[in-house]
């Protein structure tokens, strides 16, 4: 159960985080393009490698605290942190056509999901 608060307090974290990351690069950038989103889920994989390198080689730390700041800040400040660490995790053991496969399923995947899900919306409002 601890893990379960860890990751809802993570959670909490990070979605604020991204809020912030989110208005922050709009108000300098400008909104014509989700600069605060690439912020976000470049950031976040930098991290999310940080992260699993030092649990990996520095600190083993309670899985309570690895899923606070894996699942639950990362998850919620960014979903591609947990992207890029699987892919990358693939390409490290070599399985490429895996790799490529998880790659482009779930970019083609994600983003036909969100247009199904706008159709159908749609179909059902106008």
């Amino acid at each position: 159960m601890n893990t379960i608060f860890a990751i809802a307090a993570g959670g909490a974290v990070g979605a604020v985080m991204r809020h912030f990351v989110n208005s922050g690069a709009g108000h300098i950038f400008g909104t014509g393009f989700p600069y605060g989103i690439l912020i976000a889920n470049v950031l976040g994989s930098f991290l999310m490698g940080c992260l699993i390198a030092w649990f990996a080689l520095v600190y083993d730390p309670p899985q309570a605290i690895k899923a606070f700041f894996t699942v639950g800040l990362l998850g919620a400040f960014t979903t591609f942190s947990t992207f890029s660490m699987d892919a990358a995790l693939l390409i490290e053991r070599g399985a490429f056509a895996s790799a490529g496969i998880y790659i482009g399923a779930s970019v083609m995947l994600a983003i036909g999901g969100l247009f199904a899900g706008m159709a159908l919306i749609r179909m059902f409002v106008t």
